[in-house]
């Protein structure tokens, strides 16, 4: 499911145009953006949390060439699946 999925689903369970689903769609996911890019953590009970994860410098080696690179420290976005969400993923619920 892609974005423009996602937001039909959106506009058919919640009896929503459209447009009024990308709006709604869009504001969660900059609301989510803004705050991990604050280094808040999301929570949202029962389907997961959003936090931001960051990675050491460290040193790699490019495969083509095999000429050791430097890589920089960096901080990623990360998603764990909260317990109800496993479980529907499972098929228990």
């Amino acid at each position: 499911m892609g974005k423009p999925e996602l937001i039909a689903a959106a506009a058919e369970a919640a009896d929503l145009s459209l447009a009024q689903a990308k709006k709604a769609v869009d504001a969660v996911f900059d609301s989510i953006a803004s705050a991990l890019k604050k280094g808040e953590k999301v929570q949202l009970v029962g389907f997961g949390s959003f936090e931001v994860r960051k990675r050491k410098a460290r040193k790699a080696i490019n495969p083509r060439t095999r000429e050791v690179i430097n890589v920089a420290a960096t901080k990623a976005p990360a998603f764990k699946a909260g317990a109800h969400l496993k479980a529907v993923v499972a098929g228990k619920k």
